[in-house]
């Protein structure tokens, strides 16, 4: 149903120009510091992973800098892995999920696999607790050629310089504040009506409709069903507003829809959906289910 709902910033029924965009960017604010949260996690991992500076953010190259780990003992005869998080900045447990990983399981795989990890796709976001970045451009929808997101534009590079990509599992969280800020601010932003939606409580993946893998799913849905709960359908059968083609599934044309889960041509892909604002979670919890998530992946990609 359409919302009475009206956001603070535009005409309704009216595109957002230059002057809604800067308004939007000016009530924005730094809430916490990937310099301080982000950067000395990875700085970490030097001793056993390579550490790859691809790209730096125009808005403040020296705040900003992109970086990756990749598995020092690379060898080109082996699959290669891609992790990506922090593509949506405020979706948390992404970007820590994917640095705990490193941390404490990565070493499980290396002789098997080449990892490429990106943990925080989108280093704005990550700061101003925000889905879009400063242009207001979600990263998110932004992965196909001329991109006008940097974040999605220096990625996409990056994976234009890896080996074929067997497996590609992209962090994210589904949060109450889709619904109550970035969702009206999206539908303001394109001026059209805002449509209510509810929120999955729980944890859920998206495939790819163009090659779903469903076993890989189920795969990853009993891994994180040991450290948290799945996501049970509605009423309708969906999961925020789509079929749920399984327990805890629903699908997404990737490439159609410019999602970083299509950046590249793998064979198995899944996003992972973790649900932070359940009563039944602890933030620790949800990089836990990050972590259960990526190993649930590779132990069944590896088994095949």
């Amino acid at each position: 149903m359409h919302s009475a709902y009206t956001y603070p910033i535009g005409t309704p029924g009216q595109k957002w120009g230059d002057e809604e965009r800067q308004t939007w960017r000016a009530q924005t604010s730094i809430k916490r510091e990937y310099q301080q949260l982000v950067i000395p996690e990875i700085e970490a991992l030097r001793a056993r992973f390579d550490v790859v500076q691809y790209g730096a953010l125009s808005y403040d190259p020296a705040r900003y800098p992109l970086w990756c780990v990749k598995t020092r003992a690379w060898q080109d005869d082996k699959p290669t892995v891609l992790i990506t998080g922090g593509v949506h900045g405020y979706e948390t447990s992404g970007v820590h999920g994917a640095l705990q990983f490193l941390a404490t399981e990565a070493s499980r795989f290396e002789s098997e696999v080449n990892l490429v990890v990106a943990p925080c796709v989108s280093p704005w976001g990550y700061e101003t607790i925000n889905r879009w970045n400063p242009n207001a451009l979600d990263p998110n929808r932004s992965f196909y050629p001329g991109s006008p997101a940097e974040e999605s534009a220096a990625l996409m590079a990056l994976v234009a310089e890896l080996p074929d990509i067997l497996l590609h599992i992209d962090l994210h969280e589904t949060t109450d504040t889709d619904e109550s800020e970035f969702r009206p601010a999206l539908a303001a932003r394109d001026g059209i009506a805002y449509v209510a939606g509810s929120i999955p409580d729980g944890f859920y993946t998206v495939g790819d409709s163009d090659k779903p893998q469903l076993a890989l799913q189920t795969a990853i849905i009993e891994a994180v069903r040991k450290v948290t709960h799945i996501a049970p359908s509605d009423e309708n059968g969906q999961l925020i507003g789509s079929d749920a083609v399984q327990e805890g599934v629903i699908l997404y044309p990737m490439k159609k829809l410019g999602l970083c889960g299509g950046v590249t041509d793998c064979t198995y892909t899944s996003t992972t959906e973790v649900y932070p604002d359940s009563p039944q979670v602890t933030a620790q919890e949800c990089n836990d289910a990050q972590v259960a998530a990526v190993v649930g992946a590779l132990e069944y990609v590896l088994a095949q």
